[in-house]
This record gives structure tokens, C-alpha cells and sequence, in this order.
């Protein structure tokens, strides 16, 4: 069992800033935007999540990211990252998803990194250590704090 640590929304680009609750629907949290819509925000991509645990490692590198700076929606605590793989799925609040994949770091996540590799977070050169994507399967509200559970398949 994990918790929401943060919710983040923009109207496009990152960083994402930190809201108390979201209404989340089939497109992701309701009034978040993406700035290239050509590879974010279809219906496989309605949801970014990425862990706090991962983020203090990354910033004990010296990394100076933060919560939602490199745009992910909810940032989780509490769980096993590594248990978070495509297919499964998660109970947030009163929102269910499915994670449906990794996502591919780019070049606007380089400034979070003090070397510039944003790379540092992609699943082929880190495993365990990368944002995932999730659809919605059955929406609802989410708020800072709400319980998350793994679903079992």
C-alpha cells in the first residue's frame, strides 16, 4: 500500500505544480495540459506517475529535481517502484487505472539532471527508475494523501 505524495498539474510543459485534489476522467486530471501533444496525452498516456522514493535517490546524486518537475501527474510513496510495471494495475482514491508503459525521457527533463543526462531516468538504463503512463479505467477524485493500492491480477 502507497499514498499520494503529490498531484501536479500545468497547461503545458513542465514543471508540473503541486495541487491538493484533481478530478481524473478518461483524459487524465481535468485541466492538466501537454505541450506536444503529438507523443503525450493520448488515452494509453492519460496519467504520468513517478516515485518519491526515486526522486530523493536521484536528488541525493545531487539531481536537482523535485515532485512533478519532470511531468508526472501523481508522485507515489511508500511502494516497491520496481512492482510498477506495464499491466498493473492500481486503485488511487476512488480513480482505478492500469499502467500501460515506460515513459521515454526528453531533452526538457535535461535540466533537472546536473549533468544534463535526462536519460538517468529511462527504464533501459535505470530499471525501477522510470515515470510510468497509465489509462483510466474508472475515474473519480484523487486528493494529496489518498491511499493506493496494487490490484492483483
Amino acid at each position: 500500500m502507497g499514498r499520494v505524495d503529490q498531484i501536479s498539474v500545468s497547461e503545458g510543459g513542465v514543471p508540473k505544480l503541486a495541487v491538493e485534489s484533481a478530478v481524473i476522467d478518461d483524459s487524465g486530471v481535468v485541466g492538466d495540459a501537454q505541450a506536444d501533444r503529438v507523443h503525450h496525452g493520448h488515452a494509453e498516456q492519460a496519467l504520468c506517475l513517478f516515485s518519491l522514493e526515486v526522486i530523493e535517490g536521484m536528488q541525493a546524486e545531487g539531481h536537482p529535481i523535485e515532485p512533478g518537475s519532470a511531468g508526472e501527474n501523481i508522485t507515489v510513496s511508500g511502494m516497491d517502484w520496481g512492482l510498477v510495471v506495464p499491466g498493473t494495475r492500481m486503485i488511487i482514491g476512488d480513480v482505478e487505472i492500469e499502467i500501460t508503459g515506460y515513459t521515454t525521457p526528453c531533452a526538457k527533463n535535461a535540466r533537472w539532471f546536473t549533468d544534463g543526462n535526462y536519460n538517468r531516468m529511462h527504464v533501459k538504463k535505470n530499471p525501477g527508475e522510470s515515470r510510468v503512463y497509465a489509462r483510466v479505467l474508472h475515474g473519480g477524485i484523487v486528493t494529496t494523501g489518498a491511499a493506493i493500492e496494487l490490484v492483483t491480477q
